[in-house]
């Protein structure tokens, strides 16, 4: 399970760091999206499309993160298992947002974009899943929520 774990973080990882670098890059795909994207909004679409690569960056070294946390097997007790948290909740919300965008903001959906995302989703999901009754017990133990009885 382990070594499966790490693949599909792993994969997961490099999967968004080609969007990442392609919203950097200035790929006129992107470009050309992020143009119909931010009609909607009214923004800037060079900041909107710069500002996603961030979001989309932070998730990529999350889950790289992760490979590091689940290969050293610290994403099981204390701040490796908060690290794992954050790291997988942040994917999830930053495939959340690209899911809203591609069906509210662009004209036409993109269903591989859709499909991708949420197989990212689905591989955070799957992360914290083993992890579950394990978070209000250590959050208690740093006094961050009340124990319960």
């Amino acid at each position: 399970m382990k070594y499966l774990s790490i693949l599909f973080n792993l994969l997961a990882g490099l999967i968004l760091t080609r969007f990442t670098i392609s919203k950097f890059a200035a790929w006129p795909v992107s470009v050309a999206a992020f143009e119909d994207m931010a009609k909607p909004l009214g923004i800037d679409p060079t900041m909107f499309r710069i500002g996603t690569g961030f979001i989309i960056g932070f998730a990529t070294l999350a889950f790289f993160t992760n490979v590091v946390l689940i290969a050293l097997r610290k994403q099981r007790e204390g701040k490796g298992l908060l690290w794992f948290a954050a790291n997988n909740l942040y994917a999830i919300g930053a495939m959340t947002g690209a899911l809203l965008s591609e069906f509210f903001l662009r004209t036409e959906v993109k269903m591989p974009l859709v499909y991708i995302a949420i197989a990212v989703m689905v591989v955070a999901i799957v992360n914290l899943l083993p992890h579950l009754g394990k978070f209000r017990p250590l959050l208690a133990s740093r006094g961050l929520v009340k124990a319960s009885a």
